[in-house]
């Protein structure tokens, strides 16, 4: 059975992050998206393990489930509402440590088998470094070290490399990384079945590599915000959902029964470290420009952040990508009718049809992936089945990210907004 799943995201104990990223504000979004199983985030926080203990209650195979459900109503309309969220107990952990005389920060996503290992995984880690001040903590250990310590508290932990390709914070980040998982992770590289492609990379992209042929590609939202959860995904084909099924579909060519289907992925150009560039000079170019420049910004004369896309050109070593799986782009629900009405996602307007969308359609996964067109057509913007037909097709416009800044998505020409709008003020 397929069950979409969101495994990287923070809690409200992280930095910079919204207040309704709780266990019940995960289970309400979850709900809206159509993810089957959502990560908690965070559990190396104590404050939200409390949260969890009160909150969550075992759904079986390390998976658990929201307790109030039955109290909490969400309209969801194509049947959807009957689906329940089911939680994994995750979190992201950093690194930052000097390895051969070079400092390195790698952020890896770690899962737990269930909620009595991470708490004692926290007792362990409370020993080594500061995990109170941050849902994110940051830990002054080798993440090599980091990833025995948790394997000798359960070898069914799953530790997987956030984000692989970010300049600052990444396995094979430009500004701080390795150039492979062995020479990362040594003699433990072998247990290290997937990495996250994050959102400035896409599975061909990592395809150029062929010492990635043999390791699994997921995908996750790293949300900070509510909004955001789902953004990018992982479609797993499971026997049962469980932890355990889920660390062997990672496992590549192992079984049949438990696969990675399909990840879900942002288009690469819109992640805020695609291309390289200086966002303070307002300054982008893309790898082959940077080359030409010997790496130095034109206007303040500094070495450029080196973005994803150049970085992979560094490692790989194929011209063009060996298909290794499958994926589809989507746009979410929510920049599509921005862009539509031309207005920011956070706005009245924006956030007034999203939610008919959702009673009067289906979860937003559904609407992006498999609605007839006829059916979104129906609910009276036509506009938005235009839109959500050229995100299905490839046609749209990115200017791509840079240094920190996200890229620009473009579905609808200025008539096609006016247009928009004006039906959405008739139909509301």
């Amino acid at each position: 059975m397929q069950y979409i799943s969101d495994l990287h995201i923070h809690s409200r104990y992280s930095r910079a992050t919204s207040r309704e990223l709780n266990i019940e504000g995960l289970y309400k979004g979850a709900k809206l998206k159509g993810i089957d199983i959502i990560g908690t985030g965070d559990f190396t926080f104590p404050a939200y393990v409390k949260e969890m203990e009160k909150e969550l209650e075992s759904a079986g195979g390390g998976l658990y489930q929201f307790k109030r459900r039955n109290e909490i109503k969400i309209s969801v309309a194509g049947g959807s509402d009957s689906a329940e969220p089911k939680f994994m107990i995750t979190s992201e952990i950093a690194n930052i440590y000097k390895r051969h005389g070079k400092v390195r920060r790698i952020h890896a996503c770690v899962w737990a088998p269930g909620l009595e290992e991470a708490k004692e995984l926290n007792r362990q880690l409370d020993k080594v470094g500061n995990i109170r001040s941050d849902g994110r903590p940051i830990l002054g250990l080798d993440v090599a070290d980091m990833a025995k310590l948790i394997w000798d508290v359960s070898k069914d932990f799953i530790i997987i490399p956030a984000h692989a390709w970010t300049p600052w914070f990444a396995i094979f980040g430009s500004k701080s990384g390795f150039d492979t998982i062995e020479e990362c992770f040594g003699d433990l590289a072998d247990r290290i079945y997937a990495i996250e492609t994050g959102l400035s990379s896409d599975p061909n992209m990592n395809w150029r590599l062929s010492m990635l042929d043999s390791i699994s590609l997921v995908s996750n939202s790293d949300a900070h915000s509510l909004p955001n959860i789902g953004r990018e995904a992982t479609v797993f084909d499971l026997e049962k959902p469980t932890v355990k099924n889920i660390e062997t579909a990672l496992q590549k060519g192992k079984s049949q029964k438990n696969k990675i289907l399909y990840t879900i992925e942002f288009n690469p150009e819109e992640g805020k470290y695609h291309y390289d560039g200086h966002r303070g000079c307002k300054f982008v170019c893309n790898p082959k420009e940077t080359r030409k420049l010997k790496g130095i910004c034109p206007k303040c004369k500094k070495p450029l952040t080196i973005g994803v896309d150049y970085r992979v050109e560094e490692l790989a070593d194929r011209d063009k990508p060996k298909k290794n799986g499958d994926y589809k782009y989507i746009v979410p629900l929510q920049e599509i009718i921005a862009n539509a009405f031309d207005q920011r996602k956070n706005t009245k307007r924006v956030q007034e049809t999203y939610n008919a969308m959702i009673k009067q359609i289906d979860n937003e996964f559904a609407i992006l992936l498999k609605t007839p067109l006829e059916k979104i057509e129906s609910f009276g913007i036509p506009e938005l089945a235009m839109g959500i037909e050229r995100v299905r097709q490839g046609k749209i416009h990115v200017e791509p990210g840079y240094d920190g800044e996200y890229g620009v998505v473009s579905v609808f020409s200025p008539e096609e907004q006016i247009s928009a709008k004006n039906k959405q003020k008739t139909l509301f």
